[in-house]
């Protein structure tokens, strides 16, 4: 196991490389992605350790931050507007949704800005530049990590009755993370020309949030629109780890269907939108 905290992985000088297009580039540029493996370790960890450098409770944050979340939401959408969630506990149910949401929204955002962070990097070695959109993800695997060990205890206690549909928890992750993947490659390509978009992406992010059953169950919304619903993959993956954990809701299958759909494309595309800039993002950055 390579130990990332000491050695540094081996950069080239910068050369730009131009690839072959359509399958063949594609599969070199894979290729090197898997080859950069020990490099995209050694990124996830300066990440990591930036993000708690100095911080009194360290990676507790990550637990914290969806706990609070869903005490507020608790108390101003559970107990004020009174709203349910499908006959499991409000506070547990919002706390489960927030796991994934936490890691497409800490992933989206650090991915998106990613490669303008590093111009400097970028313009003196070459590496293959998808591994700065990469490396936000692997250090929003580890909260996510951190709080799922939470919500198990949670679960375990509150509700008894955790069955083999835990099992489901990593396909719903990875339909999270392609989603949030393929729209931190298009944000991060279209952040080294158009500054805007990381202006933008709070406010993108925070209509994401609204349009995802996090704080309110996605049985409120009328039938006849769930399948147009779950064009945005969250609702899936959200709703799916609440079924694997708690038993509700009961997933519908065109929506499932509809949902990774969107999702595979989102990430195919955005990963290749971003190949097919990535030659020049040191001229442009």
């Amino acid at each position: 196991m390579v130990d990332t905290a000491t050695r540094e992985p081996k950069l080239k000088p910068f050369v730009v490389e131009r690839r072959a297009p359509g399958i063949r580039g594609s599969a070199e540029r894979l290729r090197e992605v898997v080859d950069s493996r020990e490099l995209l370790a050694f990124l996830a960890w300066r990440d990591l350790t930036v993000r708690y450098k100095q911080t009194t409770v360290g990676a507790l944050w990550a637990v914290l931050q969806p706990l609070l979340l869903a005490a507020a939401f608790t108390l101003f959408f559970g107990k004020l507007a009174g709203l349910d969630a499908d006959g499991v506990s409000y506070a547990l149910a919002t706390f489960v949704a927030l796991l994934p949401w936490q890691l497409v929204a800490f992933g989206v955002f650090a991915a998106s800005d990613s490669v303008v962070r590093g111009q400097d990097l970028v313009t003196r070695v070459y590496f293959p530049r998808i591994l700065f959109p990469l490396a936000p993800f692997a250090v929003a695997l580890v909260d996510f990590c951190a709080a799922f060990a939470v919500a198990l205890v949670w679960v375990t206690i509150a509700s008894p009755s955790l069955t083999l549909a835990i099992a489901w928890v990593p396909v719903f992750l990875l339909l999270a993370l392609a989603t949030s993947v393929g729209v931190g490659c298009w944000l991060a390509a279209l952040n080294v020309r158009f500054r805007d978009v990381q202006l933008a992406v709070p406010l993108l992010v925070q209509l994401w949030f609204f349009c995802t059953p996090i704080a309110y169950p996605s049985s409120i919304v009328p039938e006849q629109w769930r399948v147009a619903y779950a064009v945005n993959p969250m609702v899936t993956a959200v709703d799916g780890f609440r079924a694997a954990l708690l038993g509700s809701p009961q997933l519908e299958l065109p929506a499932v269907l509809v949902s990774v759909a969107v999702a595979v494309t989102v990430a195919l595309t955005g990963v290749a939108f971003f190949w097919r800039t990535e030659d020049t993002i040191a001229d442009v950055v």
